[in-house]
């Protein structure tokens, strides 16, 4: 296909497509039909760009990043492509000339259902800077078919649907059958030692899954280089049993089929129970055994040895998930190349990273091995082989330190921990804020940060600002290029020359202006979607994040029954008009974050019946949150809720978005709050609460009474009366009792009502200064101004430079391997 440039090109390309793919032209075309013709042409235009700097030929030198992780959330791609790629206005001129809207074709478009919250979210900010930084790098992960689930609130509950993303979304993948991967479950090891001394372990009576690799094209901005993420999905090498169809038992002879296909169907599928554990290891072996395999053959084919396999591949692993890399990596080399032992582990040492994401303990992933050891035995056995060489090492370097030992284990009280194994077997170990990496250092993994203190580092998150600025809020974005030119959108750092317009009232107003044209925007779309009008000269405070009861939205909706409480006592108290905007998905089930979601809703429900408070205090949840909405949310937000407790949240992405599109963070000095604090100081900030050695003090004090605490606040006892009778007609009495009830462990773990008087005034305090618009604006504008440090291509080239050694492409490359 020649290159496509000109509107023209681009038009008859559309057309040419319609005609090919669905026998129609422009006049007669769907709007589904349009938009698929339209995504191929820029996915030809897109491949075409591949293939400049990609090919399989041997001798390539360009050392390639493996980001392994078990969700990406890369939301639409229509929109972000023609954007990376300079091509939206030509796509835009022959869209029209053909009598169709390039908006509408992007409001089509579902986000891309492989993800679910900040994790996966992280991941395409990386592979969209890796690119942009002219990284050779690829993500590789499952092809879900219905993504983890479409939300939608019924009667005030969170109810799970399929989200069937890929009707509309398979449009950029691209299927390459012919690099299909085996991977065995079950079965039996046999050994035996060979004639060289040699152990050699055979892996028999395994049931086969097969791998197929779908491919979407990741683009950077205004970069030539174009990386990858590979996506595998699952099915069975037998697609059908004859023998069994032949006898009638027709369900029976498509199970083999329909049980390997259940792999890739949905992300993090509930696992209460044992077959929920059980497919969950599955998928992650199977798209990491799909993965290295891949790699392994990939570098031999290229480079016939394996030698510098190392030298060649920076494997990361996101999270836990993708651990077992580590052991599938070993197997490929001792039992499919026979390589020895230590040159094998050497290999895996020099070449795999990790990432922590979390210190919740739920997160910290731990199999039980008798599962572990009947589903995957060959890779518990070399699991045991680690574990068993790290216990000797131990031993020889700490006798008599059982207690060290024991908290290092890989296995241990019939558990694999997998992140214990990841901090073995890496070369390096990162944070991701700068509180988050003292505290995996401090609290958990203290033995390891003994024994190899120089095994951690950390590394702020960043986002893909070019997408939350430039995107989804072209009207900010134009106004800085007015003001300090385009050097932003390629460096984030320059957006730090907007201090200087700090006390410039027109700049001050302007940007007023914006956020209220965002809020109008916002509005509308609720009203068109819940039936509600918003009042757009409230104050529009956010918390929109993954529902779980260390991030305290509950925290959030007790304040606003307080509110309700004061408005109720006196109709004429001084109260300056909110909207409180929520959304957030919960597990399947995760039962509290549920209820939190209901009362949430209830209360929404109890404001909009009351006439005296409906017009001052409203509280939308906004259904399914994803990358789409809240590219919606973000620029509308003027209040940013950061409101987790102190040493829970490992650094935070959302109060980057919200901070780069103007909105003041409430926040206590939590993950990368700390970070954005000392970026925009206390006097552009909400800061509350206790600080992480105040939390550590208040547990080992023990003796914490939030029964005691309530009763000596009267603001707190009115508040839990309401939540102990009936909002909206509602009951929430789990929800009442994880506050007040129980012992001192289990009551308000969160410490919600320690921190609800210091909330309290921190809410009051903005009530006072959004008053004052010059001194609110003044303070938004710092806040754009202060957040360049959270670009994702700072991030990434501080992993390249520090943790994985690459280099971007030289200018004129143009050979490179995927």
């Amino acid at each position: 296909m020649k290159e496509i440039h000109t509107t023209v090109e681009i038009r008859e390309a559309l057309k040419d497509k319609l005609q090919r793919h669905f026998g129609r032209d422009a006049d007669t075309a769907t709007q589904k039909q349009i938009y698929r013709a339209a995504c191929s042409v820029l996915r030809d235009i897109m491949t075409e760009q591949w293939m400049e700097h990609h090919c399989d030929e041997p001798g390539h030198e360009e050392k390639e990043v493996i980001y392994l992780s078990m969700e990406f959330l890369p939301g639409t791609s229509l929109r972000n492509n023609l954007f990376n790629m300079d091509l939206t206005d030509m796509f835009n001129e022959a869209l029209e000339q053909l009598g169709f809207e390039l908006e509408e074709l992007q409001e089509m478009e579902p986000d891309a259902g492989l993800g679910n919250g900040g994790l996966g979210r992280l991941a395409s900010c990386y592979l969209d800077a890796l690119a942009t930084q002219r990284i050779f790098g690829h993500g590789m992960s499952i092809c879900y078919e219905y993504g983890i689930f479409k939300q939608r609130i019924v009667d005030g509950r969170q109810t799970e649907l399929p989200d069937d993303w890929l009707t509309l979304g398979d449009v950029w993948l691209v299927h390459k059958d012919d690099e299909a991967e085996e991977v065995r479950f079950g079965g039996k090891l046999e050994e035996q030692w060979t004639a060289d001394g040699k152990l050699k372990v055979t892996h028999k009576g395994y049931t086969t899954v097969v791998a197929l690799p779908r491919d979407m094209l990741i683009t950077g901005y205004d970069s030539p280089l174009l990386n990858t993420l590979r996506l595998w999905e699952s099915t069975s090498p037998i697609t059908i049993d004859m023998k069994l169809f032949a006898e009638g038992k027709y369900l029976q002879s498509m199970e083999e089929k329909h049980m390997a296909e259940v792999i890739s169907k949905i992300l993090y599928p509930e696992d209460a129970h044992r077959e929920g554990k059980l497919l969950r290891m599955k998928q992650q072996y199977f798209f990491i055994s799909a993965s290295m395999q891949y790699l392994v053959k990939k570098h031999f084919r290229q480079y016939g040895t394996l030698d510098n396999f190392q030298d060649k591949l920076a494997i990361h692993i996101n999270d836990t998930h993708p651990t077992m890399a580590i052991p599938e990596l070993i197997r490929i080399f001792v039992d499919d190349y026979e390589m020895d032992w230590e040159d094998a582990w050497n290999k895996v040492r020099q070449c795999v990273s990790y990432t922590n994401h979390t210190v919740m303990p739920e997160a910290l992933e731990c199999w039980p091995e008798e599962l572990f050891r009947e589903t995957l035995p060959r890779i518990h056995s070399l699991i045991l082989e680690i574990n068993r060489r790290q216990h000797v090492r131990l031993l020889k370097n700490y006798p008599n330190q059982e207690s060290l030992l024991s908290e290092m284990a890989i296995i241990t009280q019939g558990q694999i921990r997998m992140a214990n194994l990841c901090v073995e077997s890496a070369h390096t170990v990162n944070g991701v804020s700068e509180l988050h990496s003292q505290i995996i250092r401090s609290q958990l993994f203290p033995g390891f940060a003994k024994e190899t203190p120089e095994l951690f580092t950390s590394v702020t998150n960043g986002i893909a600002y070019r997408r939350w600025l430039c995107q989804a809020n072209p009207k900010l974005c134009k106004l800085i290029e007015e003001l300090i030119g385009p050097g932003f959108r390629k460096d984030a750092a320059e957006l730090s020359q907007l201090r200087k317009y700090a006390d410039d009232e027109s700049v001050l107003f302007r940007l007023g202006e914006i956020k209220k044209d965002n809020k109008i925007n916002l509005a509308s779309y609720v009203a068109e979607t819940m039936g509600v009008r918003l009042n757009i000269d409230s104050i529009f405070d956010v918390q929109v994040k993954r529902l779980h009861e260390y991030k305290r939205q509950l925290l959030n909706l007790i304040h606003i029954l307080h509110l309700y409480l004061r408005i109720k006592e006196d109709p004429n108290a001084d109260i300056y008009p909110r909207t409180f905007v929520f959304a957030a998905k919960s597990a399947a089930g995760y039962y509290m974050a549920k209820e939190i979601i209901r009362l949430a809703n209830s209360i929404s429900g109890m404001l909009e019946k009351d006439p005296a408070v409906r017009d001052r205090l409203r509280v939308v949840f906004l259904e399914n949150y994803s990358v789409s909405l809240s590219e919606r949310i973000m620029p509308a937000a003027e209040v940013s809720e950061q409101i987790s407790l102190a040493g829970k949240e490992a650094s935070g992405t959302g109060n980057m978005k919200l901070m780069i599109n103007g909105a003041l963070t409430l926040g206590t000095l939590d993950g990368a709050n700390v970070e954005i604090h000392r970026q925009v100081g206390d006097d552009n900030m909400f800061l509350f609460g206790m600080r992480v050695e105040e939390v550590e003090a208040l547990m080992l004090k023990g003796s914490y009474s939030p029964w005691n605490l309530m009763h000596s606040d009267p603001d707190l006892s009115a508040i839990l009366r309401v939540l102990s009778g009936k909002i909206d007609g509602a009951r929430f009495t789990e929800v009442f009792h994880s506050l007040t009830s129980g012992d001192h462990k289990n009551s308000d773990a969160y410490y919600i009502l320690q921190d609800f008087a210091s909330y309290k005034d921190a809410q009051h305090k903005i009530d006072k200064t959004y008053r004052d618009p010059n001194h609110w604006n003044r303070m938004s504008l710092n806040n754009i101004a202060g957040s360049g440090l959270f670009s994702a291509d700072r991030a990434v080239l501080e992993y390249a430079q520090n943790i994985w050694h690459v280099q971007p492409m030289a200018n004129g490359d143009s050979d490179a391997d995927l």
